[in-house]
């Protein structure tokens, strides 16, 4: 089985100050794995939220599959995350707290086959910390021009 699908969402970490990454699973539908498998997903604007004890993420775009008939899933439907107990209460109490969210960051196939969807517990930057991330990854990446010349 081919386990190269490995989809980042590069956004949250330039938006946010990662703490603490959690590997969750996620309920999917039949056409969505299947999308998935082809490396037809999206996590940019994605985010996560709690409902009734249980954590949701919201806006993760799925591609509908290509060849799938009139049972095909919405694109942009809300997803259960697929989490302990424990887990729920400990990020759910965090998330009480002023500034923290909960982002997806990372989502890939395991060697099993099943979808997982890393989630991080983080804090929004300010201004001047976007700032800083900038300048970081600017000189990082002139050292490495420097480094191959």
């Amino acid at each position: 089985m081919d386990n190269k699908i490995r989809i980042r969402n590069k956004k949250a970490y330039y938006e946010y100050t990662i703490l603490e990454k959690i590997i969750a699973g996620i309920q999917l539908k039949g056409t969505e794995i299947k999308s998935l498998r082809q490396g037809k997903a999206n996590l940019t604007d994605a985010f996560c939220n709690f409902v009734k004890g249980e954590l949701f993420v919201y806006k993760m775009h799925i591609a509908e599959y290509d060849y799938g008939t009139h049972y095909n899933h919405e694109a942009k439907r809300e997803r259960k995350l697929l989490l302990t107990k424990r887990e729920l209460k400990r990020l759910s109490t965090k998330v009480r707290e002023k500034g923290f969210t909960i982002v997806p960051t990372f989502l890939f196939i395991n060697e099993k086959g099943l979808a997982k969807l890393e989630i991080a517990l983080a804090k929004g930057k300010n201004v001047h910390d976007k700032r800083e991330s900038i300048k970081d990854k600017d000189l990082k990446r002139d050292m490495d021009r420097r480094n191959y010349e």
